[in-house]
This record gives C-alpha cells, structure tokens and sequence, in this order.
C-alpha cells in the first residue's frame, strides 16, 4: 500500500519541529546555568563559603554546558545528514 505524498513531509516537519524543541531547551539550560552559576559563585564569596562549593558549581555548570554542546552538535549532524539528503 502506497503512502500518501505528504508523508515525508509531515515527517520531516516533525523532525524539524523536535529539533526546535530541543534547540529551546538547550537555550534554557544554557541561560539557568549561567544565572545558578553567578548567583552561586556571589552568594558564596558574600557567605564565605568554603572554596569546595564554589568547585561543586563549577564542576556542575560544566556538566549542563556539557551537555548543551552534545545535543547541539547531534542537532546539527542530524540537520547536515538530512540536508545532504542522507536522512
């Protein structure tokens, strides 16, 4: 049975539609570490905090930005594989 001719279409509308999802996402996370991550380091510096919390913030901000960068780069694989007609 033939598949109608807008189904690849629909398909790839998805697809770019979890891309932008994802895309949001990694933005949001991006911006709340970066506000936890000053606002940690401040609060911290104001309290004199001990200089291992300030390393726990690090290490954590790190591993959201981490992160980030990881689904961004499959994002983009995943766009240059379907633009290359690959996908």
């Amino acid at each position: 049975m033939a598949r109608p001719a807008g189904h690849a279409a629909s398909q790839a509308d998805r697809a770019a539609a979890a891309d932008a999802r994802q895309m949001r996402l990694v933005a949001v996370v991006i911006a709340v570490t970066m506000a936890l991550w000053l606002g940690v380091q401040w609060l911290g510096g104001q309290q004199d905090w001990p200089a291992k919390y300030a390393f726990l913030a690090d290490l954590a901000a790190m591993g959201a930005l981490i992160w980030s960068l990881l689904v961004t780069f499959r994002i983009w694989r995943r766009r240059k594989a379907s633009s290359q007609g690959q996908g």
